[in-house]
């Protein structure tokens, strides 16, 4: 198959994806590897490429955005920006070895927080409640994992904020996505200063995302969600299992 045809097809599906229950990197970067784009170099291209998407999302939720619990929206946003460059600038200084041998783990983590996150950040909420404080240093922590990968970093925040005794699901929509899109915009910005982007795939990446995520937006009006779900974390499980035996196997 043509690497072009593959990448603009896993754009189309990445798209979907996020639109439908999330985990678009699961497909994108993978994809960019297969194309012959050097592991590090894919994950940067990954999150240009899915960036667009994320950013309408903000942007469809800004008359939700608010604090979460006690804590305020400024402070939320100022320690996701601060990990997301952290993140960025440690994604740069790994060596592609040593990303190869990271990567399957970053892939489990996320696969875990799919599959598992909703119900842990339920667990989570019925033992402990925490101090702000706390909360914006774990925050600043999923900022950096957002900057360097970001895969189900939004469900990790709600399960994060969910220690504060905030129930409304609902209401932490709009501040996650608003979350999710700071952390990927210091990395967008810091992966193209350094000039560590493949723009050939990820042009025809993010033009395909954009499309996959209208169109999975459509299916999410037919598609039973346990479906979507189900579908979404098979992939997820199958692709980390792929990736555990390429570096390790």
């Amino acid at each position: 198959m043509d690497p072009l045809i593959l990448v603009a097809g896993a754009g189309v599906a990445a798209g979907a994806m996020n639109a439908l229950a999330g985990g678009g990197s699961f497909v994108s970067l993978p994809a960019l590897i297969a194309a012959g784009v050097p592991p590090v170099l894919a994950n940067t291209s990954s999150t240009v490429a899915l960036y667009p998407g994320g950013m309408a999302s903000a942007w469809a939720y800004r008359d939700g955005l608010v604090g979460v619990g006690d804590v305020g929206l400024r402070p939320l946003l100022v320690a996701t920006l601060l990990g997301g460059i952290a993140g960025a600038f440690l994604l740069l200084h790994t060596s592609t070895r040593a990303f190869d041998l990271v990567l399957p783990w970053l892939l489990l983590v996320a696969a875990f927080a799919l599959g598992f996150g909703r119900r842990l950040g339920e667990w989570m909420r019925a033992r402990w409640r925490v101090r702000p404080a706390l909360v914006l240093g774990l925050q600043f922590g999923l900022g950096v994992y957002g900057g360097y990968f970001g895969g189900a970093v939004g469900i990790m925040m709600m399960a994060v904020w969910g220690l504060l005794g905030t129930h409304d699901i609902k209401s932490m929509h709009p501040p996650r996505t608003l979350m999710v899109t700071a952390a990927n915009t210091m990395a967008v910005l810091i992966f193209i200063a350094a000039g560590a982007v493949q723009w050939r795939e990820t042009l025809i990446m993010l033009v395909a995302a954009i499309l996959g995520g209208y169109g999975g937006a459509l299916l999410g009006k037919r598609i039973p969600a346990p479906i979507v779900r189900a579908g979404t974390l098979l992939l997820t499980a199958f692709i980390t299992v792929a990736f555990f035996v390429r570096a390790y196997g």
